[in-house]
């Protein structure tokens, strides 16, 4: 690292001149003062530069960090895929355009711009003639779908959202970038494409407030249609949404812009209030609909299921829809789901969308209603309608009621309107007597607990070796890998997934046999890490958890209820508890975790590497801690949880349901790995790091 201290505040452009005279590795990378570096980026960008036969450009994603602790990713993300040939010319991917044109995501070759002569301009917006010509002349350009950059966003913004006369700077960089295109005729074709980045670059900075000095708009404004008339180049096509900013700046008047900007709040108004209106009068009309389908008959043999708030078929609504069909084949069923969710629907079942007249007629009529949450609060429960309310696992944190005094967990939950959704169950499903019991106080009622086991853990008795290599090729896991599922939990304190984990270390650190499958939880939707190669997979998109859970050898997580499902397989199950006390304080439990564990329990990532690496994950003493944990919270996952429900409810049978197998009766499929030896990892661990504490081994 060395320091180059110049004389003065010379702005960022010549600031970086002066480091690229000192420069003398094969390739620059640029990060501004207040942006960091991801851990382990520049080994990520050396790797792929030499994946990729070292091109001129290397372009890599980025993430907006907000002072809140929030953390985006760039929107243009799915351009950096690292599918196809690579490297390539940007003829080959236009759509690497649309990423966000600054200096600072990019690597570059140093003979590429010494060969080229590229250098950074004084004044404001420098990175636009220095990106635009970059990627134009490039011959080899490749890209890295991961984050390495963290783009600082500043709580009162940057220095480009001050107020100065420096904005005018824009100008003749754009002068700069269209000199540099008429110097090469090859580099032509570009030009439409530049000439509508130019104009949006232009109305983005007239219509960001306090960018322009009092006073210096309309002048701003002829000088953007000067510039529009010189390099106007037709080509590029125009979204609709932006031609009312491109007339602005062809127009180049302020008084243009007072009837541009009222015609648009005019249309924006009346597009707003016509959609209210039309959303309005539709419910209206579904309501009244629904309500006329209240006073038909109801239907005794349909049935109507749906999960987690309209996604796919799964979860233990999808297990009983299956054993509607087999054990009670007279039953019409039919499944609620967002339509991108229709692909996961068995064929012999109705498919509909939420809030549609189909969807008002299916509440009204079926007889039976199955959800693991809770249907539409204006649902009005009939005489003679069943709901089933299957739960979605085991509660180790607090849930209904006992959030009243957990406000960050709670989230405004209105607990009288979550009382009157309780009332309209008929039956409750119960894995075993803690839920039950949990049950029946956070959410009481008079329904029937039905103490049967869970639905969606049947699989795991059923499935067979046959379907556990099916699904591991199906899912990439390399033959004889190691494969271990991370699935941690949703946090009430944190809005985005929060990865303490740094699984390409750990990765490493384990070698070559173990393989990751990363899923993040549903609520927050972004994946936890850039999943690359064939050893760290990314398997959030996955619609069936208990699929996941069959191709896996072993479990990480920290507080999610996948762990009691996970134990009825008698598979390894590590628990990664590094933030124990915030996630009690926020949400509360129903037990110390830590105290009564189904395995291995690591306080750090250091622990949790020493854990597979000395082989204690699947030890004795983690059989014996799975043994008890399978005792309390698995006695009735025998593989015919289902049937025991359609039994009962659908069919009426009140005798003869089928005894629970004892556990030691019970032979869930194995795991992959179970049926060869995994010789623990000569590892040392590094200076500092924590010895996971014997007990828990």
């Amino acid at each position: 690292m060395r320091a180059v201290h110049l004389p003065e505040n010379v702005g960022l452009g010549r600031a970086r001149n002066a480091g690229l005279e000192h420069a003398t590795g094969d390739y620059l990378i640029f990060l501004d003062s207040d942006d960091s570096l991801t851990p382990d980026a520049l080994r990520a960008i050396a790797d792929r530069l030499k994946e990729t036969s070292e091109p001129d450009v290397l372009v890599y994603d980025y993430a907006r960090t907000y002072w809140s602790g929030e953390a985006v990713r760039n929107q243009f993300a799915a351009q950096l895929t690292q599918e196809g040939p690579a490297p390539f010319r940007l003829d080959d991917r236009p759509g690497l355009m649309r990423v966000l044109m600054v200096v600072w995501n990019k690597a570059y070759r140093r003979e590429f711009v010494e060969r080229e002569g590229f250098a950074f301009p004084p004044g404001y917006y420098e990175d636009t003639p220095w990106t635009y010509p970059v990627l134009m002349s490039a011959e080899t350009i490749a890209t890295l779908d991961r984050v390495c950059v963290h783009y600082r966003q500043r709580r009162h913004g940057s220095i480009l959202g001050t107020s100065s006369r420096k904005h005018f700077d824009i100008f003749e960089q754009y002068d700069r970038v269209f000199a540099h295109i008429d110097s090469r005729p090859e580099l032509a074709h570009w030009r439409p494409v530049l000439f509508r980045r130019m104009v949006d670059h232009f109305s983005t900075v007239f219509l960001k407030r306090g960018r322009l000095p009092r006073g210096s708009r309309a002048e701003f404004l002829r000088k953007s249609r000067v510039h529009y008339r010189r390099y106007r180049t037709p080509g590029a096509p125009v979204r609709l949404r932006t031609r009312v900013r491109h007339a602005l700046v062809r127009l180049g008047t302020h008084r243009a812009y007072r009837l541009l900007s009222l015609a648009s709040r005019v249309r924006r108004q009346l597009v707003r209030r016509t959609k209210t209106l039309l959303r309005r009068t539709r419910g209206a009309a579904l309501q009244l609909h629904y309500r006329v389908q209240l006073r038909l008959p109801l239907r005794a043999d349909r049935a109507v299921f749906s999960s987690y708030w309209g996604r796919g078929h799964g979860c233990n609504p999808g297990a009983l829809e299956s054993a509607f069909r087999t054990w009670a084949p007279h039953i019409t069923t039919t499944w609620i789901a967002h339509a991108e969710h229709h692909h996961t629907i068995p064929a012999p079942t109705r498919r509909l969308c939420p809030g549609t007249a189909a969807y008002w007629t299916a509440l009204a009529r079926s007889k039976y209603l199955v959800n693991n949450v809770n249907f539409d609060r204006r649902l009005v429960k009939r005489p003679g309608q069943i709901m089933i309310q299957t739960q979605h696992g085991t509660p180790l944190k607090r849930m209904g009621l006992d959030l009243q005094d957990r406000p960050a967990a709670a989230r405004g939950t209105d607990f009288a309107e979550l009382l009157r959704s309780v009332d309209k169950w008929d039956y409750c499903l119960s894995a075993n007597r803690h839920s039950t019991l949990v049950w029946e106080r956070v959410f009481p009622s008079s329904y029937t607990t039905l103490e049967y086991g869970l639905p969606r853990n049947d699989v795991f008795q059923q499935a067979t070796s046959a379907d556990v290599s099916r699904l591991r090729e199906s899912l990439g896991i390399p033959e004889g890998a190691v494969a271990v599922l991370y699935a941690p939990t949703y946090r009430d304190y944190s809005r985005t997934q929060r990865r303490t984990l740094d699984l390409e270390r750990l990765l490493r650190r384990l070698g070559p046999r173990f393989v990751v499958l990363t899923r993040s939880h549903h609520a927050y939707g972004a994946p936890l890490a850039s999943a690359s190669g064939d050893r760290l997979i990314d398997v959030s998109g996955h619609p069936s958890i208990e699929s996941l859970c069959l191709a896996s050898d072993a479990l990480v997580t920290d507080y999610s209820s996948l762990m009691f499902d996970y134990a009825s397989l008698d598979r390894p199950i590590v628990i990664h508890a590094d933030d124990w006390e915030a996630y009690e304080a926020a949400r509360g439990t129903y037990f110390d975790l830590r105290a009564f564990p189904p395995g291995a329990v690591a306080r750090s990532e250091d622990e949790l590497i020493d854990i597979f690496a000395t082989g204690h994950w699947r030890g004795s003493r983690s059989a014996q801690l799975r043994a008890a944990f399978r005792e309390r919270f698995c006695p009735c996952d025998d593989g015919r949880a289902a049937e025991r429900v359609v039994r009962r409810v659908v069919l009426g049978e009140t005798a003869g349901l089928p005894p629970f197998i004892p556990l030691a009766e019970r032979h869930p499929v194995p795991s992959a790995a179970a049926a060869r030896p995994v010789t623990p990892l000569a590892t040392v661990p590094p200076p500092g790091a924590a010895v996971p504490v014997t007990e828990n081994l």
